[in-house]
């Protein structure tokens, strides 16, 4: 059964630099495509990102478009998010998310996705 951990959450001064780690278990994550959301507080969850199992990333969100980058190492089983140039309204818990076991295609919508990881905090703030 395939478990998620997200890492790499911090605080970070406003116009820094993160990169989020989802580290894999209990299965290879090759087979699975792999989104990222976040969710502020009094927000509802929001669907950055998400990289197919043929390496293809979809961006969701116009804010963070040409700072996030999505990707992946399989090797380490690993999908990863750096985000740069990061903003207060960045602010945010951020989760990762399988969607069904060997299915090719990518969404922006948490129904869509499951397991999902405990998620990371990302502070923005000078």
């Amino acid at each position: 059964q395939l478990h998620l951990v997200e890492s790499g959450g911090g605080l970070v001064q406003p116009g820094g630099s993160l990169r989020l780690s989802c580290a894999a278990s209990g299965d290879r994550l090759d087979l699975y495509a792999i989104g990222w959301f976040r969710q502020a507080p009094g927000k509802e969850r929001e669907g950055l990102s998400c990289i197919s199992r043929l390496n293809r990333t979809t961006n969701y969100v116009f804010s963070v478009k040409g700072r996030f980058t999505t990707s992946r190492d399989n090797a380490k089983n690993t999908v990863y998010l750096q985000m740069n140039s990061l903003k207060p309204e960045d602010t945010a818990i951020y989760f990762c998310a399988a969607k069904e076991r060997f299915a090719f295609g990518c969404s922006n919508s948490a129904p869509d996705f499951g397991p999902w990881g405990q998620g990371t905090q990302v502070t923005v703030s000078s």
